[in-house]
C-alpha cells in the first residue's frame, strides 16, 4: 500500500511536468517517512488544479532553480513569477582586474 501511494504521487506529479516531479519526490525524501509529505504533496497538486498545471510546473522549475523546493511554489504563483522570462538566472559577469582583487593562485 505504501509504495502504491507514493509512486501514484510521482507519477502524477510526472504527468504534469519534470519539474513537479522533482519537488514531489523532494516533499517525499525530505521527511522521515514519506506519509509525512503526502499532504504538502496533495497542496502542491491543487495549485495545479487552481492555477493550472503549465504554471505550477514552472513554479516548481524556478523553486527549484532558486533551490528552495518547499512553499515557495505557492508564493510563486501568487506573485506571477512563473510568467517571468528570467526563469534562469543569466551567466555571471566577470570580475574586473583591479590590483586588490586577488587570483585563485593566492589562495593555494
Amino acid at each position: 500500500m505504501f509504495f502504491m501511494a507514493v509512486q501514484r504521487l510521482l507519477n502524477w506529479g510526472e504527468r504534469i511536468g519534470p519539474a513537479t516531479c522533482s519537488i514531489i519526490r523532494h516533499l517525499l525524501e525530505d521527511k522521515p517517512h514519506p506519509e509525512m509529505g503526502y499532504r504538502a504533496c496533495l497542496g502542491v497538486f491543487s495549485l495545479g488544479r487552481s492555477h493550472g498545471e503549465d504554471r505550477l510546473d514552472a513554479a516548481c522549475a524556478r523553486a527549484l532553480t532558486i533551490g528552495s523546493p518547499k512553499r515557495k511554489t505557492q508564493s510563486i504563483l501568487e506573485t506571477g513569477l512563473d510568467r517571468h522570462a528570467d526563469l534562469f538566472p543569466a551567466a555571471a559577469t566577470p570580475l574586473p582586474t583591479h590590483e586588490n582583487v586577488r587570483g585563485s593562485d593566492y589562495y593555494h
